[in-house]
C-alpha cells in the first residue's frame, strides 16, 4: 500500500458514538505502517487511550482542520460548517450524491479546498457491492424500535445500549397482542437485520424485496400493522407510501420506520415525511386518524455502538490496508468528481487526483 497518514476525527454529532475504526483494527494499521493519528472524543464508545495503547497518536477533537495537507480524515456523518473550504482528502457518509438537503454545499466547501470526499457509501467492490456497511445493524434497530413502539414500551429519550439489553426488551411478554409486519428490502444487510429483531420479538414479518416491490400491491402493504423500509432507492421507483394513503380508512399501517431515512431525495421511497425524527424525540405522528406514528433516525447504529462499530471496522480494514489512487478507492473519487459535474460545480484546483 502507498504511505498512509490516517486522521480519526471526533464526531460533531452529540449522539454519535460509534467509530469506523476500532482500536484492535488501528494496531493492524499501525503495524502495517500507517501513521494514525486519533482525536480526543468524550463520546466516543472506544476511548483514546485503547488507540495510544494500539500504537496511535493522540490530538485534541476537531485538530483535523489543522493536519498535515497529505492526511486522510476518516469519520462517519457529518463535518461541522467551518472551515469553508476543505482541503484535505476525507472518508465518510457525505450524503450529497443524490441531491440530499446541503448536498451542494458540502460539494462546494471540497471545491472550494481542493479536497476531495471519498464517501464510504460507495466504497464498493468490481459487481457494485459495498465493501464496509452498517446496514445489518442499521435494520436490527429500526425493526427493534418500531416494535417497542407498537407494543407501548419505547421510552424516550433513547440511550445507547448493550446487544443482550435489547434482545431481552424485545422479547415478548405476556399480554402482548399480535401484530402484522412487512419488512421491504428483506433480502439486503438491513433486512436480514430487521428480521432478526422482528423474529427476537416473536413476529414472522413479510418479506418484500425486488420482486414484489416491482408492481407494488399498496392495498397489501398498507394491511400490514407495522413497515420496516430498507430500501434505499438508486433509480426512480413508486413510492411505497404517498401522502394519500394516509387518508385511507382502511389503513391498518400504524407503525412506520424507515431505516433508510432518505428524506429529501428525489429518490425517496417514503415522502410522506419531511424531517428525521431523534434521539430526543423518536416518534413523530404522521396522521392522526387512523394514526400513523414515525420513526426515521439516521444513525441508528449509534444505539448499539460497540457492537455496530466492530463490525463496520472489520468490513474497514483490508480497503484501508489496501489504500491507493485506484480501485475500490479510485471509485470513490471518480463517483466525487461526477457529482460535482452534476451539480455544475466547477473542477478548481485539487492536490488528490
Amino acid at each position: 500500500m502507498t504511505e498512509l497518514h490516517l486522521w480519526l476525527r471526533h464526531e460533531a454529532r452529540t449522539t454519535e458514538r460509534r467509530t469506523p475504526l476500532v482500536p484492535s483494527d488501528a494496531r493492524r494499521l499501525v503495524d502495517a505502517g500507517v501513521t494514525l493519528t486519533v482525536e480526543q472524543s468524550p463520546q466516543r464508545i472506544f476511548p483514546a487511550e485503547e488507540y495510544e495503547a494500539a500504537g496511535c497518536r493522540t490530538a485534541p477533537a476537531g485538530s483535523w482542520v489543522t493536519a498535515p495537507a497529505d492526511a486522510v480524515v476518516l469519520g462517519l456523518k457529518e463535518l461541522p460548517d467551518e472551515p469553508a473550504e476543505l482541503r484535505h482528502r476525507h472518508i465518510f457518509f457525505g450524503h450529497a450524491y443524490k441531491r440530499q438537503p446541503g448536498a451542494a454545499g458540502l460539494l462546494r466547501r471540497f471545491a472550494a479546498g481542493g479536497g476531495t470526499l471519498l464517501d464510504l457509501e460507495y466504497l464498493v467492490d468490481d459487481g457494485g457491492r459495498r465493501l464496509a456497511a452498517f446496514g445489518y445493524w442499521a435494520g436490527y434497530l429500526g425493526a427493534a424500535l418500531a416494535v417497542l413502539q407498537h407494543r407501548g414500551r419505547l421510552d424516550a429519550p433513547l440511550t445507547p445500549t448493550a446487544h443482550e439489553e435489547l434482545e431481552e426488551r424485545l422479547r415478548p411478554v405476556a399480554g402482548d397482542e399480535a401484530f402484522t409486519a412487512l419488512v421491504i428490502g428483506a433480502l439486503g444487510r438491513s433486512g436480514r437485520g430487521a428480521r432478526v429483531a422482528l423474529h427476537t420479538a416473536g413476529v414472522e414479518p413479510t418479506c418484500w424485496d425486488l420482486d414484489e416491490t416491482r408492481n407494488l400491491d399498496r392495498p397489501a402493504l398498507l394491511a400490514h400493522d407495522l413497515l420496516v423500509n430498507c430500501v434505499l432507492a438508486t433509480t426512480p421507483v413508486p413510492p411505497f407510501v404517498r401522502e394519500a394513503d394516509l387518508d385511507e380508512p382502511a389503513r391498518r399501517l400504524r407503525t412506520l420506520s424507515d431505516v433508510t431515512c432518505d428524506v429529501g431525495s428525489p429518490l425517496n421511497v417514503l415522502p410522506v415525511y419531511d424531517r428525521t425524527t431523534e434521539w430526543t424525540d423518536p416518534v413523530r405522528r404522521l396522521h392522526k386518524e387512523p394514526p400513523l406514528d414515525l420513526i426515521a433516525i439516521d444513525n441508528l447504529p449509534s444505539l448499539l455502538p460497540r457492537e455496530s462499530s466492530v463490525d463496520f471496522s472489520a468490513s474497514l480494514l483490508p480497503p484501508l490496508l489496501d489504500f491507493s489512487t485506484g480501485g475500490a478507492w479510485g471509485r470513490c473519487r471518480d463517483r466525487f468528481h461526477q457529482a460535482r459535474r452534476e451539480l455544475g460545480i466547477e473542477e478548481g484546483e485539487s492536490r488528490h487526483v
